[in-house]
């Protein structure tokens, strides 16, 4: 923590500076319990999400039962998104993420004791809406508490290590789900997914915060509609974070449905088996492993603007390639490079929120963040994957590369490519 004291306004502003400058990371006691618990809580998504389907295909036999509870559990994060920053600017947020887990961990305990003597799958319904909804609430509350954790300039690195842990767990769970479900059944696979929200819920008594976040008087008296209104009104005056989340809503649209095209690629155009398009996806998250350990690194030689606009540019490229390579090999190292540098944007503008965001609005900012920019995702994914079908993959990677390289281009024009303007709070809003 920083040895001079910092008003929480200062604190949040601070630009990211050298990190030489600070203690490691791996010295703060308080952060590494925290990626120990955010490490469990991810792998617990992660589990849930495949042993929770498992478990009704077991139950019914059902493939659009099946589909339906993973649905389900997305229908119910995107609600919550709504209001989870108005929650997490409201309430004390240790409490917060120990209820998110605890909850968790007691739905879920609640399956396996079920199918013990009977399947009602109607309780599997019941649950998941509900577990989606406290999933959400952690993943909006752990992005505030953050710079309560790290220093201001180790923030960059600190995201670059949790994004590592959401890539572990995006392999690692559903392999290991798969595993449990086949030896002893998709119901102790969701016991075990219970116990690792139980140890994460306790691991948060351990974090020691750096201060408590203030809360605001629209974050006491305010409606909700008015409090989420607060993080969309940040967004909008600050000058780097309104061009980049108007940037980012259309390349989301663009590039939402990317996996679908490169396993419609490699499975149909190319008369590729399953296990080949499995390779192809799983080379790709070496890209997330590169980007956790190397944007730090990149944003700190480069800024965010030059960091963030390289890194789109470069993905823009690499989507255009995969739609005009016949090769398997080719596309895999296409799909590391593009989800690298999506990594690389992503956890610099994460970072860059938590960096000028006054503490009380952090998670309204982020919840607005996250629901405007994404909000185009499945529209343009319905979209692309239909053009596909029609034009090919071929025609559509080579339009979407193309319009991404533009749009990250067009940030040139904008706030995002001022220097320094990237480290200068809006202001105060409430």
């Amino acid at each position: 923590m920083p040895s001079g004291e910092l008003s929480e306004d200062q604190d949040q502003a601070r630009p990211t500076g050298t990190e030489g400058s600070s203690p490691s990371l791996w010295s703060n006691p308080a952060y590494r319990i925290f990626l120990g618990v955010q490490t469990l809580s991810a792998l617990g998504d992660s589990f849930s999400y495949v042993a929770l389907p498992l478990l009704v295909l077991h139950s019914t036999g059902s493939v659009l039962q099946m589909g339906l509870v993973t649905g389900l559990t997305g229908v119910a994060s995107i609600l919550t998104g709504l209001f989870a920053g108005v929650v997490a600017d409201r309430f004390d947020r240790r409490r917060l993420l120990m209820l998110a887990d605890g909850a968790r961990c007691l739905l879920y305990l609640v399956i396996p004791l079920a199918w013990i003597s009977a399947t009602p799958v109607w309780l599997i319904y019941t649950v998941v809406p509900i577990a989606g909804c406290f999933s959400m609430l952690f993943q909006v509350t752990y992005v505030t508490v953050v710079p309560a954790i790290v220093q201001p300039d180790q923030i960059t690195r600190a995201n670059g290590h949790m994004y590592a842990t959401y890539a572990v767990a995006s392999v690692a769970g559903p392999a290991l789900a798969g595993f449990v479900a086949s030896s002893a059944g998709p119901a102790a696979a969701i016991g075990i997914d219970s116990a690792t929200f139980a140890v994460s819920a306790l691991g948060v008594l351990l974090v020691k915060f750096n201060g408590r976040p203030r809360t605001s008087e629209s974050a006491q008296h305010g409606s909700i509609r008015n409090e989420f209104l607060a993080g969309a009104k940040f967004l909008w005056l600050h000058p780097v974070l309104r061009p980049l989340t108007l940037l980012l809503s259309l390349i989301t649209f663009l590039i939402y449905g990317l996996t679908d095209l490169v396993i419609y690629l490699v499975k149909d155009e190319l008369n590729r088996p399953d296990t080949t398009v499995g390779y192809v996806l799983t080379a790709g998250t070496v890209g997330s492993f590169i980007a956790s350990a190397v944007v730090a690194r990149v944003r700190r030689r480069f800024a965010f603007g030059a960091t963030w606009i390289c890194a789109f540019s470069v993905a823009g490229f690499a989507v255009a390639g995969i739609g005009l390579s016949g090769s398997v090999p080719v596309i895999a190292v296409l799909m590391t490079v593009t989800l690298m540098c999506t990594g690389i944007a992503g956890i610099s503008s994460m970072s860059l929120r938590q960096e000028v965001t006054p503490s009380h609005l952090l998670g309204r900012v982020t919840s607005a963040f996250w629901t405007i920019h994404t909000a185009l995702g499945p529209i343009g994914a319905a979209i692309t994957t239909a053009a596909a079908a029609g034009a090919g993959v071929t025609t559509i990677c080579l339009v979407i590369g193309v319009a991404v390289l533009a749009i990250a281009l067009t940030g040139m024009l904008t706030g995002i490519a001022r220097p320094h303007a990237a480290d200068r709070p809006a202001g105060e809003v409430a």
